[in-house]
């Protein structure tokens, strides 16, 4: 389903104890969604999530911290006429995080009552409705 047109990256479902997952949103932008960004050339989506938590979020993440999800599909939130394709882990967090680099906003949303929050598609339609069950 990977296309030219494609925005190839690796994002983290970050949930906390009670349940609640941690979106962010980038500066000059409208939506949430979960941490991460673009894979680079050659780079491993495990590596470039890990280097991307760094930047983003300040936080260091054991590669034996991370759960592998799967590979999701769905309209780029703000690039109209893209896709992102998107390698998902599953992290477990219980320290505290704070927006750095190109971080506007974090929120810890209940994944079962979002809202009124204006979701990226993949969180809102892909990724929510996963952190709305327990872990396996």
């Amino acid at each position: 389903m990977m296309s030219k047109d494609s925005i190839r990256i690796a994002a983290a479902l970050m949930s906390r104890s009670d349940g609640h997952v941690l979106l962010v949103r980038k500066r000059a932008t409208e939506s949430f969604m979960q941490p991460g960004g673009k894979i680079e050339a050659g780079e491993h989506p495990q590596a470039a999530l890990r280097r991307e938590l760094s930047e983003e979020l300040g936080i260091e993440v054991d590669p034996s911290e991370m759960t592998y999800v799967g590979r999701y599909f769905a309209p780029a939130a703000h690039e109209p006429g893209r896709l992102v394709d998107a390698e998902i882990f599953r992290i477990a967090i219980a320290r505290s995080v704070n927006p750095g680099a190109e971080i506007e906003e974090i929120l810890w949303l209940d994944p079962n009552a979002p809202g009124s929050v204006k979701l990226a598609p993949l969180t809102r339609d892909k990724l929510l409705p996963l952190c709305a069950r327990p872990a396996p």
